[in-house]
């Protein structure tokens, strides 16, 4: 059981660590740092809330996602090919709909967070045009083992920088919830209203 905690837990820091809105005034590194103890001081102080103000408790974990994480950009990475047959109110809603399940996955996760040693490592591809897509590593570091985590940011058209996908111990997160909005494209004629409908 501690295994598979450690497991949700770093799934739900992979998701969440990548910068607050810093923008090019930080690298993508040092705005993934301060969006980590932006995240895990609003737990600490929101914690109690978990008991006894469930929707509070989310509140504010959506709060520190909403500055965070580009729930439109997150939808067009899991709609995939299908994005380009979606229209914007198609989009928006699933971004939504994204924005709620995470939140209250990630937010579970976190309250079981105990205080595990997390280690950026150096980047694969240091020359890499600075404001292009960037991947992010992370080591969550205790135990017998040790997960590494990549998310990828991008910089918006604000220049802030935001994350759109994830990757845990090799297994992209982004391709496997495309699976399973293709498999629910296929049982549901590609009607991607239905589509939402459906999701879980």
């Amino acid at each position: 059981m501690k295994s598979l905690n450690k497991y949700v837990v770093a799934l739900a820091l992979a998701g969440m660590l990548p910068a607050l809105s810093y923008g090019q005034q930080y690298t993508a590194v040092e705005t993934a740092e301060i969006g980590v103890k932006s995240l895990l001081s609003t737990v600490q102080e929101s914690r109690g809330l978990f008991l006894t103000d469930r929707d509070g408790y989310f509140g504010a974990i959506e709060e520190v996602l909403n500055s965070i994480v580009d729930f439109n950009a997150v939808a067009e990475v899991v709609m995939n090919r299908y994005a380009a047959s979606a229209n914007d109110a198609q989009k928006d809603r699933f971004a939504e709909i994204l924005r709620a399940t995470l939140t209250r996955f990630y937010g579970a996760a976190l309250v079981s967070y105990e205080g595990q040693e997390l280690a950026f490592l150096p980047s694969n591809n240091p020359d890499a045009d600075p404001r292009a897509d960037t991947i992010v590593r992370m080591e969550l570091r205790g135990g017998d083992s040790n997960l590494e985590l990549q998310y990828q940011m991008f910089l918006n058209e604000n220049d802030e920088w935001k994350l759109k996908n994830l990757s845990l111990v090799g297994i992209n997160l982004g391709r496997q919830y495309f699976t399973q909005f293709s498999a629910l494209m296929g049982q549901n004629d590609n009607d991607i209203d239905a589509v939402l409908d459906n999701w879980k």
